[in-house]
């Protein structure tokens, strides 16, 4: 969402900080007392594994010390939570273009369906399927949304998945909804079934809290463009589902969301509730984000299909900023096709999020898997534990006999825990009022791998080493471009750090269940080129199809 400007009187109040600070770098001898003296600055070096002579410590201590008026100066600047750096990231390399073209999309053909006496039985239907009963009208949208709405409301206080309950725009969506498709002005797959939003997608007059204590009452005047563009394509909000507190695991002001295959195991984050709801058949569908995980990694918990499209694919305008260079958003479901049936309706740009590109989404379900290059990432399948291997061994045969031509791949050798930094530093930024003001002290999670503690350590990152972090990321993009070059998914384990590489590079992802570890669902991973989205659902389609894994429903009481 655009940011409101910086107020003239903010200027006013910024203007002769800076100008003294600009005044006193040119003229030393006029800065005030130093606050900073030569052994802080001294010890503070030692995070950049620097030392220097005294002389030239005396030297740099006037120009630290405006330089710390410059930063108090600059805290006087209310800056929105929505505002961008005046930066941008882009997935592709200098000479590589986005495809362009029109979009070659043909959804699959789903049997007529009748209506079931109960309509719970509908609950864990794909998106495919309840679309097919919706356009026939044998199902309408109003009904659809009162079963899902009641089924939320009894198994949410036990999965601990939604935050907020949509009722009231639910029902007028859905009544809209029933009433077009009666005077014939069907919109497509999503019309009329109801799904949820995690709760850090902006939605007009209803509070969005970003699971976080300090923002629970927190309500915008506008809706982020993923919700306006799911109700122009005539889906129905029922609820705003539970995230990680800041977008990070599964624990939220309200507690911990839980995976319905085991009720004693969070279903991971941060889009917590959107795959906990999924998975048990409370919503049709829903959205979630993910900057390091945060779609795949409770996809892969719960048993459900999750997609992270290319990074700049979809609009984040509207949605919490955590990392700006690599924030993305995409569906979760129940099933392959129906995440590129959602992300067909969400995709684009808006002239709001400037780093969306507008190339065409291809989706070929009938496309033999014979004519793509499918690399297989063998050494992070030999790195599997016990109880998986044969789970995975298994779905790489399923794989080969659906007609994948598998070809060993390995991914590009990068110091990734490294180049990490860049989410560090961008979340400690995003958060640095937050953590000013001591709001961080109020979230749940106060542990030494929680935002809070990961906020205050990071700012002792430099702006030299976040940059020197982006310079290695470029390498790395470099590298991984070349590797693309040679197929068109690789397959890989959902351990696999091509997670956390792929999250760096921009390149999209998707999950599907292939089977159990005891009660705990195993997901296997599918990567793609940039902005080829469909060649990754073709091929996780095509293992689903065969291996059959999301017809297992999960128990609930």
């Amino acid at each position: 969402m655009p940011s409101k400007p910086v107020s003239r009187r903010d200027w006013m109040k910024l203007a002769p900080a800076l100008g003294a600070a600009a005044a006193n770098a040119q003229n030393p001898s006029d800065a005030t007392q130093p606050r900073i003296d030569k052994a802080t600055l001294a010890s503070s070096l030692k995070l950049a594994g620097l030392t220097f002579t005294d002389a030239q410590l005396d030297m740099m201590l006037p120009n630290i010390n405006n330089n710390l008026r410059s930063y108090e100066a600059l805290r006087t600047v209310e800056i929105p939570l929505d505002t961008e750096p005046a930066i941008r990231f882009q997935p592709l390399l200098p000479g590589r273009k986005a495809p362009s073209g029109p979009s070659r999309f043909q959804p699959t053909s789903v049997a007529p369906m009748s209506r079931p006496k109960n309509l719970e039985d509908l609950a864990f239907l794909p998106v495919t399927q309840l679309s097919r009963l919706i356009a026939s009208q044998s199902v309408t949208p109003i009904e659809l949304t009162r079963m899902y709405l009641e089924r939320l409301k009894r198994h949410s206080p036990v999965l601990n998945c939604t935050i907020t309950f949509t009722e009231d725009l639910a029902m007028e969506q859905a009544t809209r909804a029933t009433k077009e498709i009666k005077a014939g002005k069907y919109k497509g797959p999503l019309h009329g079934i109801p799904w949820g939003a995690k709760d850090l997608f902006a939605t007009k007059g209803i509070r969005t809290t970003w699971g976080a204590e300090p923002f629970q009452n927190q309500v915008f005047d506008y809706n982020a463009t993923v919700v306006d563009r799911l109700e122009k394509a005539g889906a129905v909000l029922i609820a705003k589902l539970s995230m990680g507190a800041l977008a990070m695991g599964g624990l939220w002001f309200g507690g911990m969301t839980k995976t319905p295959w085991d009720r004693e195991q969070t279903s991971s984050g941060s889009s917590a509730g959107s795959a906990s709801a999924t998975s048990a058949g409370l919503v049709g569908f829903a959205l979630g984000t993910e900057t390091l995980g945060s779609i795949v990694s409770p996809s892969t918990r719960c048993g459900v299909a999750g997609l992270r499209p290319t990074y700049g694919r979809v609009s984040r305008a509207g949605a919490m900023g955590l990392s700006w260079t690599m924030d993305k958003v995409g569906p979760i479901c129940r099933m392959a096709e129906d995440c590129i049936l959602v992300l067909n309706s969400i995709r684009g740009a808006d002239n709001k999020d400037l780093t969306v590109v507008d190339a065409p989404l291809h989706w070929e379900p009938a496309k033999p898997l014979s004519q793509l290059k499918i690399g297989i990432l063998q050494k992070d399948f030999a790195q599997a534990g016990k109880d998986q291997k044969p789970l995975f061994d298994a779905a790489v045969e399923q794989l080969k006999k659906a007609g994948a031509k598998l070809e060993p791949a390995e991914l590009p050798s990068m110091p990734l825990g490294a180049i990490r930094l860049v989410l560090s530093a961008e979340a400690a930024a995003a958060f640095d009022d937050l953590t000013r003001t001591g709001g961080v002290d109020q979230l749940k999670g106060q542990a030494r791998g929680d935002w809070p503690n990961s906020f205050r350590a990071s700012r002792t990152i430099t702006a030299v080493e976040y940059l020197r972090a982006q310079r290695a990321r470029t390498l790395l993009m470099r590298k991984m471009d070349e590797l693309m070059s040679k197929f068109d998914v690789l397959v890989s384990p959902t351990g696999s750090e091509s997670l956390t590489l792929t999250n760096l590079t921009g390149h999209p992802q998707m999950v599907v269940p292939c089977g159990f570890v005891g009660k705990a669902p195993q997901g296997l991973l599918f990567t793609g080129r940039l902005y080829e989205e469909g060649s990754v659902v073709r091929v996780a389609y095509a293992y689903e199809q065969a291996a059959r894994w999301y017809t297992k429903k999960p128990q609930l009481s």
